[in-house]
C-alpha cells in the first residue's frame, strides 16, 4: 500500500514513492511535499489567483507524464478554482490557482512536479502583470545565456523598467518584469516581440528569436511567445523534471555571473532563503506602466 503521511494538514498518499532517480538523490513524494510546505510562504505571492497547468509525473521523472489543465472534479475544496475561456475550443473550464499552503502540498501528493502559471490573474485574466522574457540556450555552456540575461537586463534599464531575473532550474533564465495590469495580451506581446528585436540587432551572433532550433545555430533563443493569453511560465520556487530536483530559484542581478541554472534544489533553496532571503520580495510594489518604455523603444528600433 506505501506509506502514509500527513504534512500541512494534508494526507500524503504513496509518501514513500520516489519521484527523483536514480540518477541524483533519490527524492520521494513526501520529500517533495515537505518542501511545498517549508516554500509556500514564498512561493505563494508568484502564484496566488493565477491559472495553472498542472505538469504531472505519476511514476515519477523516468515515467510517462502528462499536462492537465482543467481542475479534476475530486479535487478537494481547499483547492480554488477560476474560471478560463478556452479561445480555441469556444469554452470555459476551471483551472487550478494555488493559493494556499495546502494546495501546494496536495499537489505534490497528486505528483504535480510542476505548476506552470498563467501571466495574469483571475483579477483581470486579459490583461497580464507579467513580461517574461525566458532565455534559452542552444548548445552547452553557460557563457553565451549569460552574457544574453545581462543584455535583457541592460535593455530594461535603458527603458526605464524595473526588471527581476531567477534561474529556471533548466537550461537557462527568465527575466521578468511586473507590470500594472493597463494593456491587453496583444499590446504586450508586441512589445515583446519589438523588445526581442531590437537585442538580436546589437548581437545577431549572440541572440536569435527563431522558434525552430534547426535555424538557432549555437545562438541563445530569446523566447517571448509566451506572453500571450493563456500561456504559462515556471513560477519561482517551481521543481522541474530533472535528476537532482532543481528549482526555479530568484537571484539578483549581480549573481547572474555565478549562479547556473540548475544551481538550487528542494535540498538547497530553503536554505537560500534563510541565507540570502527572496530577491523578488514584495515584488509587487514594482509594478509599471509600458507607455513610457514603448516610446523609448520605438526609437531604439527607428520605428
Amino acid at each position: 500500500m506505501g506509506e502514509t503521511v500527513r504534512i500541512a494538514q494534508v494526507r500524503i498518499d504513496h509518501a514513500d514513492k520516489v519521484l527523483f532517480g536514480p540518477d541524483g538523490p533519490p527524492v520521494t513524494k513526501a520529500d517533495l511535499a515537505r518542501y511545498c510546505a517549508d516554500i509556500a510562504e514564498a512561493m505563494l505571492p508568484h502564484t496566488r489567483g493565477r491559472p495553472i497547468s498542472m505538469e504531472r509525473f505519476p511514476h515519477g521523472i523516468d515515467g510517462e507524464s502528462f499536462f492537465e489543465k482543467r481542475a479534476p472534479a475530486y479535487f478537494p475544496d481547499f483547492v480554488h478554482r477560476v474560471r478560463v475561456d478556452v479561445e480555441t475550443e469556444h469554452r470555459s473550464q476551471d483551472q487550478v490557482a494555488i493559493d494556499n499552503t495546502q494546495t501546494l502540498v496536495y499537489l505534490a501528493d497528486q505528483a504535480c512536479l510542476t505548476p506552470h502559471t498563467w501571466l495574469s490573474t483571475a483579477a483581470d485574466l486579459e490583461r497580464p502583470d507579467q513580461l517574461i522574457v525566458d532565455l534559452d540556450p542552444t548548445v552547452p555552456g553557460l557563457e553565451a545565456v549569460r552574457r544574453a540575461t545581462t543584455m535583457v537586463g541592460q535593455l530594461c534599464a535603458e527603458l526605464g523598467l524595473t526588471a527581476f531575473v531567477k534561474t529556471t532550474g533548466s537550461r537557462g533564465y527568465h527575466v521578468m518584469i511586473p507590470l500594472r495590469p493597463d494593456h491587453d495580451f496583444d499590446v504586450v506581446r508586441d512589445f515583446a516581440h519589438r523588445f526581442a528585436e531590437v537585442l538580436v540587432a546589437r548581437d545577431r551572433d549572440l541572440l536569435t528569436t527563431a522558434a525552430r532550433k534547426a535555424k538557432r545555430g549555437d545562438r541563445v533563443y530569446l523566447d517571448v511567445a509566451r506572453n500571450a493569453y493563456a500561456q504559462t511560465a515556471v513560477p519561482p520556487f517551481a521543481v522541474r523534471a530533472r535528476p537532482g530536483a532543481p528549482v526555479s530559484m530568484p537571484i539578483t542581478w549581480d549573481e547572474v555571473d555565478t549562479v547556473a541554472p540548475q544551481e538550487f534544489t528542494i535540498a538547497s533553496a530553503a536554505r537560500r532563503l534563510k541565507t540570502h532571503g527572496d530577491p523578488w520580495a514584495g515584488i509587487a510594489r514594482h509594478r509599471q506602466g509600458l507607455s513610457r518604455a514603448m516610446e523609448r523603444l520605438e526609437r531604439l528600433s527607428g520605428t
